[in-house]
């Protein structure tokens, strides 16, 4: 498959100054925070935050994508029950797009680990535990990429003019 991300452009912000840079990332609300119904308020928080939504779909996840998804962990102890979880329920997957988007979404989701995640974080405002997150987001630009090819097809992303800024990163 080629790149989803053909063509990436600098965008000017409406204020002024210089361009910035646009990245995706992807974001997904996993089956405990679907269960919770969560999917609105995650929603909301990246929207607030600026970000754009480009993608989304809900999904039962199937083992292949979860598979290679998770590939550098299958030596892990944890990976079948993580694999059992993941496809326990519907999973909400979302691709963001924005300046930082990757680093930042980091930043909001919080620490993996609920009892580290700071409140104020998605994680550390609704998480119960390690293992029940809530919320998954790619850990760097090449993540995001490769986790994107992975979820989405291109013509499930769509370029969309956003009140005078265009979108920066879209299929080839």
């Amino acid at each position: 498959m080629g790149s989803l991300f053909g063509r990436c452009l600098l965008v000017r912000p409406s204020s002024g100054g210089p361009p910035w840079p646009q990245e995706w990332t992807l974001v997904a609300v996993k089956p405990d925070g679907v269960q919770r119904r969560l999917v609105g308020t995650v929603i909301q928080r990246f929207e607030r935050r600026g970000f754009k939504l480009v993608g989304m779909k809900m999904l039962q996840a199937p083992e292949s994508i979860l598979a290679e998804h998770y590939r550098d962990l299958q030596r892990k102890p944890f990976y079948p029950a993580l694999i059992s979880y993941m496809s326990s329920g519907p999973v909400v997957a979302m691709v963001w797009e924005g300046p930082n988007v990757v680093h930042i979404s980091r930043t909001m989701i919080g620490h993996t680990d609920s009892t580290e995640a700071a409140p104020g974080t998605i994680r550390g405002d609704f998480s119960v535990h390690i293992s029940r997150n809530v919320i998954h987001a790619s850990d760097s630009v090449d993540g995001a990429q490769r986790e994107i090819e992975l979820w989405f097809q291109s013509s499930e992303l769509l370029n969309w003019a956003d009140g005078g800024h265009h979108s920066s990163c879209y299929p080839a």
